[in-house]
This record gives C-alpha cells, structure tokens and sequence, in this order.
C-alpha cells in the first residue's frame, strides 16, 4: 500500500469508519496537471456514524477536515462516497 494510503486510512480513523475503501485511480490521470504536480487522484468508500443528519456536502467536510494538509497538493482530487451505517 502506498504512504498516502496509509496516511489517509491514519486520519480517517478519527471518524470511526465501520468500512473504508480508498482506491488510488492516478494512473489514470496521467498527464493531467494535478498528477504533473505529484498530487493523486483517489475515491473513496466511507462508512460511519458521524455523517449521522450530514446532508453530502457536510459529509464531504468532514472528510476534507480529517485529511488535512493533505488535500491540495498529496491529493489533487477525492471522489467521496460517504454513508451512514443505515444508508449503507
């Protein structure tokens, strides 16, 4: 598993995930200015009950909060899918 995978799995610990899927798509992107610039593109499964009365764009910040520093320029994009237990 690459470092940014455990980086990112390290910090979303804190939403006490009960699943967790992150695939790395960069490869596909090749090319793209965002992978030019080392940042990956990734997507993501997540379960947990803290996205509880989130609707998806709070969802997303919670998600972004958690990873930090990291979005911007590790992570050049995340496509999120974000469930509550229930939902999923």
């Amino acid at each position: 598993m690459s470092d940014t995978l455990d980086r990112m799995r390290e910090r979303l610990a804190a939403l006490a995930p009960e699943s967790l899927q992150i695939e790395d798509e960069s490869a596909l992107h090749a090319g793209h200015e965002g992978a030019k610039g080392g940042g990956g593109h990734y997507r993501m499964t997540i379960v947990s009950a803290q996205f509880a009365g989130l609707n998806a764009v709070a969802r997303h910040r919670v998600v972004y909060q958690a990873l930090g520093d990291l979005m911007g320029k590790t992570i050049h994009a995340l496509s999120i899918n974000a469930f509550t237990p229930e939902e999923f």
